[in-house]
């Protein structure tokens, strides 16, 4: 094996009887710094396998060892790659990878010239625990298939904690997975953690191997994980799935998060609308809200839709969706339930690039103007500014990558659409 010495670890010397944290709750100067908490649950100050002469080990937030007074040599290899990451001498303390992502480690103790302890990751039959933000509906629709894929790969018994608003939504589709609100984890369980997100700021790859930025918001769980990162829609299994409503129907969703995420266009909605209603398609609007915005901008349910805004049940939101001719919205969550529902799905966007979501062949892109911020990873995103536009704020070219994204240019997408002519009666029912 060649010894890598750019993949640092963290070591802790303690006194045997010191009953210190671990390095990711008390880090040392030289440690690489955490990114700001995102809800996640902390890994157990002890580590939780229990290996001989009292040393403890385990794979929650990296490879992590805890040594009693002895005269130790510690190696961690990676078994995919055959590097030594990690060598060293210690009379007793905390060992902990830097690396939090998934890496099939070997662990390896010596005491004096005697090989004591050697154990290879294996998940097999253990309880691993991913733990995804919460708050985040489309990234844990675009996330949760990798999980599965983690779990087939490795046999094991996996915990996913998430917000607990989304449990229902999952809970009959994969009753081979434990799904728990952040709440009601007991961290002591697992051999192995993992924590899947948007590490914005995470300049040496402690947490995500390559930036999400380039390989795409849902595909980096792929890459945290260390599975095959094609994308796959998750699996929502209805209890109701009638059809809410006998005429042949769209769904649209206006509302997102941050004002660069909306199809800025001023009359791009209420045209599209009437261009929809006077093809025979009710437009239905299933946002959660009729208004949001900030300030003195606020961006109101498009005219001429029918309301069925609110907070209504995400299942309820599915069934809409199984049952639409085909969907049209923006970069959001719905756009991607929509996906999981195996529902047409037109998406407008200017500020992400189309790898940044799934592939849907009905993307509407303007690339003519500025695009793609988002995944320009020179610019940070700002979740606190309503109106971030990194490179054209407060000029008058401020949200010009949906701004000139033409109803013309949305209506010749739409008229791609299997089923869909301007000169037809649209079917009765969509074809399951």
């Amino acid at each position: 094996m060649s010894q890598v010495r750019d993949i640092p670890a963290t070591v802790e010397p303690i006194a045997p009887d010191s009953q210190s944290g671990d390095d990711q709750q008390n880090p040392p100067s030289s440690a690489p710094t955490e990114p700001p908490k995102q809800n996640f649950v902390p890994a157990p100050e002890l580590p939780t396998q229990l290996g001989p002469h009292g040393i403890r080990y385990d794979f929650n937030d990296g490879c992590r060892l805890l040594l009693p007074e002895g005269n130790w040599r510690v190696r961690i290899s990676d078994l995919d790659t055959g590097n030594i990451v990690f060598e060293t001498n210690i009379q007793a303390g905390r060992v902990n990878t830097a690396k939090r992502y998934f890496v099939r480690n070997r662990l390896q103790i010596w005491s004096g010239e005697e090989l004591i302890l050697s154990h290879d990751f294996a998940a097999n039959d253990q309880h691993v625990l991913i733990q995804l933000p919460v708050g985040t509906l489309g990234d844990t629709l675009g996330w949760l298939p990798y999980l599965v894929k983690f779990q087939q790969q490795h046999g094991c018994r996996l915990t996913c904690a998430l917000a607990e608003r989304l449990i229902p939504l999952f809970r009959d589709a994969y009753p081979d997975i434990e799904l728990l609100s952040h709440e009601a984890v007991s961290a002591e369980r697992y051999y192995a953690t993992y924590r899947i997100g948007l590490f914005f700021d995470d300049e040496q790859n402690i947490h995500q191997p390559c930036d999400f930025r380039l390989v795409g918001l849902h595909r980096t769980a792929g890459y945290i994980l260390g599975v095959d990162p094609t994308e796959q829609p998750p699996r929502i299994q209805l209890k109701n799935s009638s059809r809410p409503i006998p005429e042949p129907y769209i769904c649209i969703a206006s509302q997102s998060t941050t004002q660069c995420k909306y199809w800025n266009n001023p009359n791009g909605w209420r045209e599209l609308v009437g261009y929809l209603k006077a093809q025979g398609y009710r437009v239905i609007c299933i946002d959660q809200k009729p208004v949001h915005g900030t300030g003195i901008v606020w961006n109101h349910i498009p005219y001429g839709a029918e309301d069925q805004t609110g907070d209504q049940d995400l299942l309820e939101r599915a069934r809409w969706l199984q049952h639409a001719e085909f969907f049209i919205g923006l970069s959001s969550g719905l756009s991607w339930l929509a996906w999981a529902m195996q529902t047409p799905v037109v998406m407008i966007s200017g500020f992400t690039h189309p790898t940044n979501e799934f592939a849907t062949p009905y993307r509407v892109i303007n690339y003519h103007t500025c695009n793609s911020c988002w995944n320009d990873v020179r610019h940070r995103f700002d979740h606190k500014d309503f109106f971030w536009c990194p490179r054209h704020k407060d000029t008058p070219r401020q949200f010009e990558c949906t701004r000139l994204i033409t109803v013309d240019h949305v209506k010749a997408v739409i008229q791609q659409i299997p089923g869909f002519t301007e000169s037809s009666t649209p079917s009765i029912a969509k074809i399951n």
